[in-house]
């Protein structure tokens, strides 16, 4: 799939039929979220990989509406390392563009994907961080469900041309 059919296909996918994802589609996976443009080089993401039922449970204990999750092979918790922090609040745009090549990624290997956000709800980041027994200085960013889709979307054409200011407001 080409860069730009990927960008305009892609769309949260909420309904998942099981099957597994391979270890070598999850590290393509991975390896486009830590190649995102980030500040600085920092690189403070940290991913945590979830594919243990129990554990894909707690997530949706935490989260009202990620019951889509008991139907994912997996998820991936973005996550942001405060101790690598070397440029202040740059955090969120860096777990965001990581965030996104994780979604293209998924889609681009013929599978679906839904962004389920965690922080700045500090109930869910409390809840995620205790029940994956993460360390105080991470700090939970967002939950994505990845696996093979059981429904078809169509492609929204999302452009405004009302929205487009050309060298002035």
């Amino acid at each position: 799939m080409e860069i730009l059919e990927a960008i305009y296909t892609r769309r949260s996918i909420r309904k998942f039929a099981m099957g597994d994802v391979s270890d070598d589609t999850l590290q393509k996976i991975l390896r486009a979220g830590m190649s995102a443009p980030n500040s600085g080089g920092q690189r403070l993401w940290q991913f945590l990989v979830v594919r243990n039922q129990g554990q894909m449970e707690k997530v949706i204990d935490a989260y009202p509406y990620a019951k889509m999750l008991r139907d994912v092979p997996i998820a991936i918790i973005v996550c942001f390392d405060q101790s690598r922090e070397k440029y202040e609040e740059r955090w969120q745009m860096d777990c965001a563009t990581a965030s996104l090549n994780i979604l293209l990624a998924a889609h681009g290997l013929g599978l679906g994907g839904v962004w389920l956000e965690i922080y700045p709800i500090a109930e869910r980041v409390d809840a995620i961080r205790e029940s994956f027994g993460m360390p105080e200085h991470v700090v939970p960013f967002a939950v994505f469900g990845i696996g093979h889709p059981a429904e078809e979307k169509p492609a929204l054409d999302r452009y405004e041309e009302s929205l487009v200011h050309y060298d002035y407001w």
